[in-house]
């Protein structure tokens, strides 16, 4: 099988996807003909041998994934484990891959339930629920939806503490709501998609985030 080094120099050091990674597998002539297809059709083509799309697909979603999954589990080291598995379970299952929705759906459906296993697992404060909103972004370093470059003090400490506050009332929601809210608003997911991942109708989903939504707002009405 061939292999991809994955390197993100967002979070953490270069890893391989793929059993007995050694080197970076070659990335060139796969680009026209893999924009040709959709990621499904590709994916299909991996189960039948083609290990360039295989690296194809890796490229184009790996640095999703990670910042996907370290925005859930808020650990650099284990966002990246667990990313890694995701790859390799996508390898794993690819004569078994059925294109009945988006490629995109079904490995976010790999990320969301490893992710919450891992959570489920961990004996100690659970890190699924640890996911920060206002977080730096992993790979630029910049904070979201902040105004003012050279804030003074006292804006600084407002801030902080409405960061403080976001962060302990999405600790707070349910599962399933955290996990609706992160795919909404990180990874621009529309209500069929992520129906799709949390295996919910659109209705049930649109209620979800609804819900999700309503929560956060009446709890930090005092920021907003």
């Amino acid at each position: 099988m061939a292999t991809l080094v994955i390197s993100n120099p967002g979070i953490g050091a270069s890893r391989s996807v793929g059993p007995a990674a050694s080197q970076t597998a070659p990335r060139t002539g796969f680009g026209a003909e893999g924009t040709d297809r959709t990621d499904a059709e590709i994916m299909l083509a991996v189960a039948a041998g083609d290990e360039a799309g295989y690296n194809y697909l890796v490229t184009k979603y790996h640095r999703q994934i990670i910042h996907f999954l370290y925005r859930m589990v808020h650990n650099e080291a284990v966002a990246e484990e667990l990313a890694q598995e995701v790859f390799l379970r996508v390898y794993r299952s690819r004569e078994s891959y059925r294109a009945e929705a988006k490629f995109s759906t079904w490995l976010y459906r790999i990320a969301t339930n490893l992710a919450v296993n891992h959570a489920r697992d961990t004996k100690n404060e659970r890190m699924a629920q640890t996911l920060e909103l206002d977080a730096p972004d992993a790979e630029s370093g910049t904070m979201p939806e902040v105004a003012d470059d050279d804030p003074n003090i006292e804006q600084r400490m407002l801030r902080e503490e409405r960061m403080a506050a976001i962060r302990a009332q999405v600790k707070a929601l349910p599962e399933r709501q955290r996990m609706a809210v992160l795919m909404h608003k990180y990874q621009e997911m529309d209500y069929r998609q992520i129906g799709e991942v949390l295996k919910l109708s659109e209705s049930a989903t649109k209620s979800l985030l609804f819900r999700a939504y309503q929560t956060l707002r009446e709890r930090l009405k005092e920021f907003v």
